[in-house]
């Protein structure tokens, strides 16, 4: 056996009313749900167990019958408030903390499974979206083409990348490559085909929409964007060939001197090829849009504070049913057909429970946030104050790991902005002056105001910075500037130096 299994069965020994039960278990899942998961558990719970009913208005969530003799999770006995299941997941985050991943909770992946969750199956039954692929044979339809031109083109598209790319792969050397007119040729097997065939069904293929497709690197992916009608053409098309590393260096002197144009020329040019696309066919790849359902909204109140309470009416009214309790007792039934109406019906109590308890811990999690954060709602985003797990889970009474999980992909509505609970929590550093705390969040922020005051002619580097947060009275490393100023996409002082006019 290994020492994790040593560990957790010699724990389980000792502290027999601590083991992890489905109960547990679901628990913790669902107060690690953000509120989409949340709906589409329940909106499978109500299809699947008979002993969840939906209403129209929601109900109070009423109290499930006491269990039936059937309970092989004797210790965990039904408790409406969930207070004392609740205190059970708090003591095993404790007496397990070692064996959680660095972030203090297991990972949703294996208490999905655990759990054994069966939504999967259902998901993605919308029709699958328009591909690159055909889109572009679509457009064949409306060319005159031959037979065989037709044939050679679709070949050609199916050797596209999702960005609109002729690229190859080898798999044996892990590389990517471009894909030349040869190599088709040599591996189109209905029939021995020319190089000049080939070429002719590249050129096609470019000529379709989106502009920039069937380009085998950026370069030649840019320049079939670039027509007669671009402004400076001819000066974008250098720039695309020659100076695509000068542009994002921003090195416009060394440009000016290779072309023999003026600065102002040049930086126009560079709006023009800014405006094309290097992944044309990014726009069909399948879309990941996330939408964010906030789980808890903040509202001023008439007397200047704040209120804090849980958005759920994205939530179907769910309640517990009587209806089929007298089933599990008849003993016309078989003692198969009893057991399994029990592990519903126990199934549907621990389910409502877990609700409550989400519902409960989040709450009182974010009030403490809140409480803590009142002067961010209040002045703006310059004054997030640095704020700890640790002690949100010490004023909640619960360990860290329950905060973690409770704020876990958790959105909070409020009169400053939709943000994610983990938003307000961070370090900070000390204002040498006040001694009062600064939040790194608050850092950021400056950070951006000294860059959008500065003069482009002369931007400020990242020694500059760090000279101004110290005047400001914050002591602030240059490589914690440089870290910052990258997270937040922000360019060097010379990518950023205006060099025209």
């Amino acid at each position: 056996m290994s020492s994790f299994g040593m560990g957790m069965g010699q724990r389980l020994d000792m502290r027999p009313d601590l083991r992890i039960t489905p109960r547990m278990i679901q628990s913790m899942e669902v107060l690690q749900m953000p509120a989409t998961e949340l709906l589409e558990k329940v909106q499978e719970a109500l299809q699947e167990n008979p002993f969840l009913e939906h209403l129209d208005a929601r109900p109070e969530i009423v109290d499930a019958p006491p269990e039936p003799d059937f309970n092989p999770d004797g210790i965990l006995k039904h408790d409406p408030a969930g207070e004392s299941a609740f205190s059970r997941m708090d003591e095993i985050n404790r007496d397990w903390e070692d064996h959680f991943d660095s972030d203090h909770r297991p990972s949703r992946g294996a208490l999905a499974e655990m759990s054994d969750r069966k939504y999967d199956a259902l998901q993605n039954m919308a029709t699958a979206p328009l591909t690159l692929h055909d889109h572009l044979t679509e457009q064949l339809a409306y060319l005159d083409l031959d037979v065989r031109l037709h044939a050679l083109t679709v070949f050609v598209i199916s050797h596209l990348d999702d960005n609109g790319y002729l690229l190859g792969h080898d798999a044996d050397r892990q590389s990517i490559y471009p894909i030349h007119a040869e190599d088709l040729a040599a591996s189109y097997s209905d029939q021995p085909t020319a190089v000049d065939e080939i070429e002719e069904a590249i050129r096609v293929v470019q000529s379709l929409e989106p502009a920039g497709v069937c380009g085998r690197d950026a370069r030649e992916c840019l320049t079939l964007q670039v027509t007669e009608d671009t402004p400076h053409s001819e000066l974008v098309r250098t720039l695309i060939r020659d100076h695509l590393e000068d542009v994002g260096y921003n090195r416009l002197p060394l440009i000016q001197k290779r072309t023999g144009h003026d600065l102002d020329t040049i930086a126009e040019a560079i709006e023009e090829l800014r405006k094309l696309d290097p992944k044309p066919g990014a726009l069909f790849a399948e879309s990941s849009t996330r939408y964010i359902v906030p789980d808890v909204v903040v509202e001023r109140t008439d007397d200047g504070g704040f209120d804090v309470r849980l958005t759920e009416d994205w939530m179907p009214s769910v309640r517990f049913s009587k209806k089929y309790v007298p089933l599990t007792k008849d003993r016309t039934q078989s003692p198969q057909m009893r057991l399994e109406l029990k592990k519903k019906m126990q199934s549907a109590n621990w389910l409502l429970t877990a609700i409550e308890q989400r519902r409960d811990t989040l709450i009182r999690v974010t009030r403490e946030i809140i409480a803590h954060q009142r002067q961010f709602l209040e002045e703006g985003p310059d004054h997030i104050q640095p704020l700890k797990m640790e002690q949100i889970a010490d004023r909640v009474g619960v360990h860290v790991t329950t905060v973690s999980r409770a704020v876990d992909d958790k959105w909070v509505q409020t009169p400053r902005g939709v943000f994610p609970l983990r938003r307000f929590f961070g370090g900070g550093t000390k204002n040498q002056d006040t001694g009062e705390d600064v939040a790194w969040e608050t850092i950021k922020q400056k950070l951006l105001e000294f860059i959008g005051a500065e003069d482009k002619k002369d931007p400020l580097s990242d020694e500059d910075i760090m000279k101004k947060f110290l005047l400001a009275g914050l002591k602030v490393a240059r490589r914690t500037v440089t870290k910052y100023r990258e997270a937040l996409k922000i360019p060097s002082s010379r990518q950023r130096r205006d060099w025209t006019g």
